[in-house]
């Protein structure tokens, strides 16, 4: 099926690298216009070279309220208005613990992860309004869903991001505008080397590590992709999630599942590590409960 998106226009923050430029990609192939808005002028100047009658490309920085407008109203000048945002902008924010945190560290984090998305949302209201409802996604984290995944404020804003999406999805329930977020796993992107200062470039190359360890640590033997994430962007952006709003969708290959003893028979409850069972002692005695029940 192709054309979910045919006469659709959307707004896609942090929409030339990641999970962004594969939402764009994958957007475009289904019939959108999209706004990709970024901070990276001369990957968005390829963008629009690459789709010169169907992508846009907004210099933004969405910790900045009058960068957000001016993203919002290209897509109207440009494409006559706006049905889809994607808050996709991210980083991962300051790494700082409890007792190393600063408050302007964690201001910074909130601004870019939790404030953008907000005030993205208010500057597409009317636009929306305009259309007659449309269809908002935020890219939230497992991290906002368990203790482990994140440093603290990164994981404190994405699960903010979470409420915060089903709280808006309720308010704008009336006016046919759905909101959801997506809650990624280990993704092969470049947010892992920027979030550890590296350059841009470097960043980039981190990303195929990442992407070799994947298959190692979850259930599903794969590497998370951007292209995974724009699946699920698409599905709530297109009609085929018209019966779907104020949820999260965990993309992650299965990793939040349980503890790897869940999933890999090769590693040990520890629950019977902490008792001195070894998996070949657990095994047994599995194999005898099974035989006494079938017995008895």
């Amino acid at each position: 099926m192709v054309g979910r998106l045919d006469g659709k226009v959307a707004v896609i923050t942090g929409g030339c690298s990641g999970i962004g430029l594969g939402t764009v990609e994958l957007f475009v192939a289904e019939g959108a216009c999209v706004v990709a808005a970024d901070l990276q002028d001369e990957k968005g100047r390829m963008l629009e070279q690459r789709f010169p009658d169907t992508v846009r490309f907004s210099r933004c920085d969405v910790t900045f309220d009058d960068d957000l407008a001016k993203t919002m109203a290209l897509a109207e000048s440009s494409f006559g208005g706006l049905d889809i945002l994607f808050n996709n902008a991210g980083h991962g924010g300051t790494p700082a613990g409890v007792s190393e945190l600063s408050a302007e560290a964690w201001d910074k984090t909130f601004a870019l992860l939790v404030r953008g998305p907000a005030m993205g949302m208010t500057h597409a209201l009317p636009l929306m309004q305009k259309r007659g409802g449309g269809s908002i996604i935020n890219t939230a984290s497992i991290a906002g869903l368990q203790a482990g995944f994140g440093p603290l404020a990164y994981s404190s804003a994405k699960a903010a991001v979470i409420h915060m999406s089903r709280c808006a999805a309720a308010e704008l329930s009336p006016q046919k505008i759905r909101v959801n977020a997506i809650c990624p796993g280990l993704i092969a992107t470049s947010i892992f080397g920027a979030s550890m200062g590296l350059p841009r470039e470097v960043a980039d190359q981190m990303a195929a590590q990442i992407e070799s360890i994947g298959p190692k640590i979850q259930p599903i033997p794969k590497s998370g992709l951007p292209e995974d994430i724009a699946a699920a962007a698409l599905y709530l952006a297109s009609d085929d999630s018209r019966f779907v709003t104020g949820t999260h969708i965990v993309v992650d290959g299965g990793i939040t599942v349980g503890p790897r003893s869940a999933w890999d028979v090769n590693t040990p409850s520890p629950i019977l590590a902490a008792m001195g069972i070894t998996p070949e002692q657990a095994e047994q005695m599995r194999a005898q409960l099974l035989t006494a029940g079938a017995t008895g």
